[in-house]
């Protein structure tokens, strides 16, 4: 079986083409076809599939505008949003960015329809879907975490390393956070040199995804992260086990650096961050991959394509996206990119089932992730200020941390005042 290829999203930026403007629909041509654009960010593998729906349709030519990074496209869907023009037919949205989707529900086409009916999980429908039924967004793919770890790394500290023995060192599927604390607690006594995760904050905001109500306030939007116990909980823990840290932040050129100096040894890694293992890694061996997360289940990402009413061409627009979110395509992206699909048929096919990964010691990431995202998901409740807020609580973390330039208390302190300013 093939294995999964995926992109190294966030090194990519010099192969994307980044157009912050002029993303609506260009005028057809005199030959007759008619243009659709569509936008992503980083890497969606649509690039053999979008050239495949043109010589299904020879009547439609696609261009394709890439953002190298999901900020990059957030900013101009803003801009474009907001000016009611520049926006392309097809737009793919991060599931973070669906609250402002929603607030706007008369700026987008309604993609209802029988034809995609069942398609997802209700979860996963039911972030694009307004409360009067309408479905504002098809789902692309979604985001599994597991545990990447280094067996080479396990072993040498006097662990097993074997991924099943690995998944029960963390309790299967009885797994909690002060066991997950505990391994760590075990790997550092062996004081063989790396730590044992690699960024506070994206272990503080992983176990964050596994609550309902966290950040604001769903009856109200109220700001509630300075007051939530279960938040302050979080940061407190994890701040208390900074020993097991290597004091690194995700995306950093030291962090990229870590993976080929045996830094750390063990990642939460959603399935769109193994192809960036892969590709920071590269020559390295060891990686291997776990069927078990603290606290059970827990989505981290996934996207959507919506249709915004600017489109001058709505019907043919939705036609490319019901397409692209099929499961056949779906297969095909999670082969070129490592998306994992959100449709429920992918998810559950033998072809997903099938797929390992060389790197990761041949493990069956295809049959890891699906029992990852059949795990319970807890659906976060999620406003227009959600990334604001995670991108201040980020920073409190990363001052301790990584910067260093603060106590616990003194961070979250300032984190609090952040807060106030949103609101």
């Amino acid at each position: 079986m093939r294995s999964t290829r995926r992109a190294i999203a966030a090194l990519a930026a010099a192969s994307l083409t980044v157009l912050a403007a002029g993303c609506g629909s260009d005028d057809d041509g005199a030959d007759g076809k008619t243009t659709l654009t569509i936008s992503t960010f980083s890497e969606w593998g649509y690039g053999d599939l979008l050239k495949e729906y043109e010589a299904l349709h020879p009547e439609i030519t696609i261009k394709h505008n890439r953002f190298a990074t999901s900020d990059a496209a957030r900013e101009q869907f803003q801009t474009a949003l907001g000016a009611g023009s520049g926006l392309a037919d097809v737009v793919g949205v991060d599931n973070s960015w669906m609250p402002q989707v929603m607030r706007y529900p008369d700026k987008f086409v309604n993609l209802a329809s029988p034809k995609v009916e069942g398609r997802w999980k209700e979860w996963t429908a039911k972030l694009a879907t307004t409360n009067d039924g309408k479905l504002l967004g098809y789902a692309t793919d979604i985001g599994p975490q597991s545990i990447a770890y280094r067996g080479d790394l396990f072993k040498a500290a006097g662990l097993p390393s074997d991924r099943e023995a690995v998944a029960q060192l963390f309790g299967g599927n009885n797994a909690t956070w002060d066991q997950f604390f505990a391994v760590g607690e075990q790997f550092m006594t062996a004081n063989t040199g790396p730590a044992f995760y690699d960024a506070s904050a994206s272990v503080a905001t992983s176990w964050g995804d596994q609550y309902e109500v966290l950040w604001e306030d769903p009856k109200t939007d109220d700001i509630i992260a300075g007051d939530n116990k279960d938040l302050r909980h979080i940061y407190d823990t994890v701040m208390a086990h900074e020993n097991l840290s290597a004091h690194l932040q995700r995306w950093t050129d030291d962090w990229v650096n870590a993976f080929q100096n045996n830094k750390f040894a063990v990642m939460l890694a959603p399935s769109w961050i193994l192809g960036v293992i892969e590709g920071n890694a590269a020559g390295v061996k060891g990686w291997d991959i776990a069927d078990v997360y603290p606290g059970g289940g827990v989505n981290s990402g996934g996207s959507y394509l919506t249709v915004p009413t600017q489109s001058k061409h709505p019907a043919e627009a939705q036609a490319l996206s019901e397409w692209l979110t099929a499961p056949e395509q779906q297969l095909k992206a999670f082969q070129a990119s490592g998306n994992f699909p959100s449709q429920i048929q992918a998810q559950n096919s033998d072809e997903l089932q099938k797929v390992t990964d060389p790197f990761f010691n041949d493990a069956p990431v295809g049959k890891i992730l699906t029992n990852r995202a059949s795990a319970s998901i807890t659906l976060q409740y999620k406003s227009t200020n959600y990334s604001a807020i995670t991108a201040a609580f980020n920073n409190a973390i990363n001052r301790v941390s990584v910067d260093k330039t603060d106590s616990a208390q003194k961070s979250w302190d300032t984190f609090v005042d952040d807060l106030k300013a949103l609101k």
